[in-house]
């Protein structure tokens, strides 16, 4: 096992902090670590992609996971695998659906770990239909404070507390998913675009179960009539007696496309709100006005993050903040009164988008919960940054909403307690399992988990 002492930050790039990194190749590796942790305690890592700070340490020690990205088993039959929890998204892909099997749940990005997606409990455009991850953990591997590996099981309190639980309860080391069927690798996308914020949320209320992906890019420096213009997208999964005979051998190959390999020579501030304001202008101008049945490969459909991965570095040598809230059906109002303010602002958000959840899971601190969830990224030197997001938290807790933990950078520590009303049950079971405080990190230091 390797370690060396290296500076740390989230995918947003901001608050680095120096901890002591180990990369285990075994579980019996990463059990020593965490029996032998000092006393700023360890925190597990996986891709980096967390945009804040809860897979951080300062002073403490980081458990790199990557090394432990073995796929152990799948039954094709019953549509199940158990992988180690450093196994990417990327990689159940490249393995599944080859077999006629896809993760049925996804975020934007496919470079995260599953056990990132456990502690994250990640969220895709279909939540309204399938739900976040927690929903299709069928059992998991849980290496808790005292250097054991647990069996945890979904009803559990250990198992509410650990699905969404930011890496606090403990070390996932793998874990067993419920997989979704699927004759091809293709979507089949509509696109529509709509003049303002309330025919965006027309659109996404129109969607029935038959498509169960739907989200819309939202336009969050357009102005007066066009205030929150989007450009909505909906897919579902191609069937087999779609495609032409001879596409038909290779309906299910994954072929996600290479990526930009000229990242490092993305001018650093590049959207800035001119470029931005830009960008969007061309974005809505060029999306069609209906467009229905088009074509598109999972990973161009699924992860539109990663055809740009220069994109951190455009946001200039501060890094952004990524802010995500949700409020419940029958307060619309919060939400325009948010995308309002920050069109008057004319804050350079970039890759803002709206999506609508359905019911919540079992993870007592997971983040989605039935009505609209809008998430977008602004320059961390952006001035009065603060400022303004801390007054949107102020109106997001007064409608009974909340912010996402896993892309917090910034919250204040009193609002959690506002926003998740199960934190009290996660600090007692914590305080229970684990009293010396093993497991900690940057984030939960500042909020108080």
């Amino acid at each position: 096992m390797s370690a060396d002492t290296v500076s740390l930050t989230g995918w947003g790039r901001t608050s680095p902090t120096t901890a002591l990194r180990f990369r285990p190749r075994t579980y019996e590796e990463a059990a020593e670590v965490v029996r032998g942790r000092g006393p700023r305690g360890v925190v597990a890592r996986g891709l980096g992609r967390s945009h804040g700070d809860a897979a951080q340490n300062a002073g403490g020690s980081v458990l790199d996971m990557t090394a432990l990205d073995r796929i152990r088993a799948v039954d094709a039959v019953a549509g199940t695998v158990v992988c180690d929890a450093g196994v990417s998204l990327h990689r159940l892909l490249e393995t599944l659906l080859p077999l006629g099997w896809f993760v049925p749940v996804t975020p934007a990005t496919r470079h995260v770990t599953v056990g990132g997606a456990i502690g994250s409990d990640v969220h895709g455009t279909n939540h309204r239909t399938a739900g976040s991850f927690a929903r299709h953990v069928r059992a998991l591997e849980l290496l808790t404070a005292d250097g054991e590996v647990r069996t945890v099981l979904p009803g559990t309190d250990l198992f509410g507390a650990t699905l969404g639980g930011l890496g606090l309860t403990g070390v996932v080391l793998s874990a067993t998913l419920g997989l979704r069927p699927v004759t091809t690798s293709l979507m089949s996308v509509d696109t529509a675009r709509a003049a303002d914020l309330e025919g965006a949320l027309a659109l996404l209320s129109a969607c029935g179960d038959g498509t169960p992906y739907a989200a819309a890019w939202i336009d969050l420096l357009a102005r007066g009539r066009a205030t929150g213009r989007a450009v909505v997208t909906r897919g579902e999964h191609v069937p087999l007696d779609a495609l032409p005979a001879h596409a038909r051998r290779t309906a299910l190959a994954f072929r996600p496309g290479l990526l930009p390999t000229a990242a490092s020579l993305v001018p650093e501030g590049l959207l800035g709100r001119t470029p931005t304001a830009l960008l969007n202008e061309l974005r809505h101008r060029c999306a069609p006005a209906v467009r229905t049945r088009r074509l598109q490969r999972i990973s161009a459909f699924f992860h539109p993050l990663d055809s740009a991965p220069g994109r951190s570095r455009a946001r200039g040598r501060s890094g952004s903040v990524q802010y995500q809230f949700t409020v419940g059906h029958g307060q619309e109002e919060t939400l325009h009164r948010i995308v309002r303010q920050l069109t008057v602002r004319r804050c350079p958000a970039f890759h803002a988008v709206l999506k609508r959840f359905g019911e919540g899971g079992p993870g007592w601190l997971s983040f989605p919960a039935p009505g609209w969830t809008l998430s977008f990224e602004l320059p961390a030197a952006l001035p009065g940054l603060a400022r303004l997001l801390d007054g949107l938290d102020e109106e997001v807790a007064a409608a009974g909403g909340r912010v996402c933990l896993a892309k917090d950078a910034r919250l204040r520590p009193g609002l959690p307690a506002v926003m998740y009303p199960r934190l009290a049950e996660f600090r007692a079971l914590r305080q229970e399992l684990d009293p010396e405080g093993a497991f900690r990190s940057d984030l939960s230091r500042r909020l108080v988990l």
